[in-house]
């Protein structure tokens, strides 16, 4: 089974067949970074028509037992999910809609200060807010996963400890072993992982040690190295694939309509658009090297098989539905 934790590409026919030659089972992708609610059901919109068009390819996942459909079917499953808590808007109701729409996932913040949280980019960091309790509280309700990837360190752990259910950061690194703003610190992953949650490695090329020419080894063994310190069924993979987007897409995920200047984003002052990947991992056909470098460093096939789709499954069973009375 391979599920990937995150994903925000140009959509296209070409993706969604390199995805089904990847043998990729299910996928979850953002749809927001700063859309208001009208926005984004817009966006969902757009992914009913490519449900539409390309039904051999591609289905609309739920719930994890939608995965079982897509593997016995020969899909990809897409799973929905935002980078920011702009789709709420100020309004806690609206989380309950958009769970019902289909989102799974949602940031407390993209890099800045959010009305919930604090972003990794922010000078100080006050933790989560009153209306973020009250938000990871209604959250918790109805199964829409807190994930804090781009969230700073203090407002992590107090999401980890708040949060009745267990919370995810999809996409990033550990910051021993290539500090940025980003990724994370041991604690931070310490807090997450014991309460139950995931982390998913990512292969933004900024976050990586090398940057674009990280070696497969060396990608590898960072996660054998984190797997043998915070436990392999807390792992799993989020590439933070972003294929095919223009520069000025990259740029408006960065700045949105907050800014006038352009954010190049940490590491890249020099380059604005998107850095290449890796050569061993250029799109969603490469999964398979990243399976063939565990084994490589060390990991049996149970630890493989758990990292590359089978820890993402159990959490997903876990965590979409609303949580008990």
């Amino acid at each position: 089974m391979r599920i990937d934790g995150l994903q925000y590409a140009n959509w296209s026919e070409k993706i969604f067949r390199q995805m089904r030659e990847g043998n990729v089972d299910a996928v979850h992708v953002t749809i927001a970074y700063h859309e208001t609610f009208r926005e984004t059901v817009l966006n969902f919109e757009q992914w009913n028509r490519w449900f539409e068009m390309y039904p051999d390819l591609i289905m609309k996942g739920q719930w994890a037992s939608d995965i079982d459909v897509a593997r016995e079917t020969g899909r990809t499953a897409i799973f929905f999910g935002f980078q920011n808590p702009s789709p709420i808007e100020d309004d806690i109701g609206l989380v309950e809609i958009l769970h019902t729409l289909g989102a799974r996932f949602m940031q407390l913040t993209y890099n800045n200060q959010s009305l919930l949280a604090t972003g990794c980019y922010e000078a100080e960091d006050a933790g989560i807010t009153r209306m973020g309790r009250q938000v990871i509280k209604e959250m918790n309700r109805v199964g829409l996963v807190v994930d804090m990837s781009h969230s700073a360190d203090r407002s992590t752990i107090e999401a980890a400890e708040i949060s009745e259910r267990p919370i995810a950061i999809t996409h990033a690194n550990p910051h021993v072993w290539q500090p940025a703003l980003r990724n994370k610190k041991d604690d931070v992953i310490r807090a997450v992982t014991e309460n139950g949650g995931m982390l998913g490695f990512s292969l933004y090329p900024h976050h990586l040690k090398g940057k674009s020419d990280c070696s497969l080894t060396d990608f590898c063994q960072m996660i054998a190295d984190t797997a043998d310190r915070f436990g392999v069924a807390h792992l799993g993979i989020g590439t933070d694939l972003c294929q095919d987007q223009p520069d000025s897409i990259v740029e408006w995920m960065r700045t949105g309509r907050w800014s006038k200047e352009i954010d190049f984003g940490e590491g890249s002052a020099a380059a604005p658009g998107f850095p290449p990947m890796p050569p061993w991992f250029q799109d969603n056909r490469h999964f398979g090297n990243i399976e063939q470098g565990l084994r490589e460093v060390g990991m049996n096939d149970d630890e493989v098989a758990a990292i590359m789709g089978g820890n993402w499954y159990r959490f997903f069973s876990e965590n979409f539905g609303p949580s008990a009375p």
